[in-house]
Order: C-alpha cells, then structure tokens, then sequence
C-alpha cells in the first residue's frame, strides 16, 4: 500500500516524459554538424540526468577539452529547443495519475535539470492544467542533486518538505530526495533500471504511474 502525500514533487525526463529519441536526435545533429561521431541511443540513454550540458559533455570528444565544445552545445540546444516535441510524449499512465492527484488537491511540481526554458514549455504543453510549479536548470542556482531547485518549488507552491515526495528514475534523483530530507520513489520505466537504481540506494519502486495512488 502507497503512503499518501500532500505534495509530488516530479523529475520530467524518464518520469513524466519520453524524451530520449529527441535528446539523442537533437545530440546527433550537432555533432554531425561539426564532424564528430554520432552517439547510440543507449549511449544517451546513460549520459541523461544531470542536465543537457553534462550530456553534451559525455557525448562530445575529449568533452570540456573539445575546442569546438560551446559551439556543438549550443547547436544542440537550439536544435533541441526546435524538435523537442517531435517524439516526445508522457509515458502510458502519467495523464491519469496527475489527473488523480489534481482531483485529490495534490501540490504538484516538476524539478528537472533539463534547461529552463525547456522543462517550462514542455510541462505547459503536456501538463498545463496539473503541474503547478516547472522548474528546471538555469544560472544561479545548483541543479540537482543540490536540494535548491526542489526547495525552490517547495517555496512557490508555499509548503514545506513535510509531506512531500520526490518521484523519480535517476540516481541523480535519490540523491537529490535525501538532500531534501524528503522520501524518494523511483520509478522502473525511465532511463535505469532496478539494479542501477538499488546500487544508488533507492528502497520503494514502482511499475506504473497508477501505482502511486493505491
């Protein structure tokens, strides 16, 4: 049986949404563009979660080192910023689930280290009239697994961690719900899988959105 929470707090990318295919469409169009090998999907797959200049990081040669790295990050973000919503879609469940939760009176948030402006059109597009507070990576503040951006939407929906539930796929996520002093759910249908997530200290899972209403 789910403890019942009064506030859901939601990584975006490998909780919410299936952003892979456009991340890896978008990383490979910018190295293309400047000569460099394209990545696997599999290979992005593991390069996601701690924000997209990190994933550029891994994915470019000789990463920060690489001369020509600005200059392929950005092409990667302004393609991103084009064809982010070419593939990407909520996973089976997800619409339901925060339906619930809205009708339930939940606070809901998403803290993502995907860019901000991103994470904000995205969750307008897809979870407009359920996600209350979207935020994501932007200067000034620590990314995850810092707890500023989780304390940031705890401050804007105007409660405390008391009661509160950080849902997401990623080490990169249980850290960040422990630096918050907050329980951490990790779901099994992301970007790693339950021996990844177990080795990273996770200890409640799920296999479906619904089962966070139960």
């Amino acid at each position: 049986m789910m403890k019942e929470y009064s506030t859901y707090i939601f990584d975006l990318d490998g909780t919410l949404l299936d952003t892979l295919t456009d991340l890896a469409t978008s990383c490979n169009y910018a190295l293309q563009q400047y000569g460099m090998p394209r990545r696997t999907i599999d290979e992005v797959c593991m390069f996601v979660g701690n924000g997209v200049k990190k994933l550029m990081e891994r994915a470019i040669p000789n990463g920060l080192d690489n001369p020509q790295f600005e200059d392929v990050y950005q092409c990667f973000r302004q393609h991103y910023l084009e064809h982010g919503l070419d593939n990407t879609a909520p996973y089976a469940g997800v619409m339901p689930m925060l339906a619930e939760l809205k009708r339930r009176k939940k606070n809901i948030a998403v803290v993502s280290n995907k860019f901000y402006k991103a994470t904000q059109e995205l969750c307008q597009h897809f979870f407009g009239e359920y996600v209350e507070v979207a935020i994501g990576e932007r200067e000034g503040i620590n990314k995850k697994p810092a707890p500023d951006t989780v304390l940031e939407a705890l401050a804007q929906l105007g409660v405390t961690n008391e009661g509160a539930v950080y849902i997401g796929d990623s080490d990169v996520d249980i850290a960040t719900a422990k630096n918050c002093h907050m329980p951490c759910i990790s779901v099994l249908w992301g970007f790693r899988d339950k021996e990844f997530l177990l080795r990273s200290g996770a200890s409640t899972f799920i296999s479906s959105p619904d089962e966070l209403l139960f």
